[in-house]
């Protein structure tokens, strides 16, 4: 469970550093992603892609 944890929590730091060029493909604008400003900030959370595109690299990992 911690393993998983951690996973998702790397890949919300990614998804976090590539998000311009994602939203390019129509990430991060699915039902489930969220973004909010607190304190002038804009944070965002990409729990939908995150899973997409987890399943996406399963797909392919599983295939290899």
């Amino acid at each position: 469970m911690l393993r998983w944890l951690i996973v998702v929590f790397l890949a919300l730091i990614i998804f976090s550093g590539l998000q311009k060029w994602l939203q390019k493909w129509g990430f991060g604008r699915l039902p489930g992603d969220f973004r909010f400003r607190l304190f002038g900030r804009e944070f965002f959370i990409p729990i939908t892609s995150t899973l997409l595109l987890s399943m996406v690299a399963a797909g392919i990992a599983r295939w290899v």
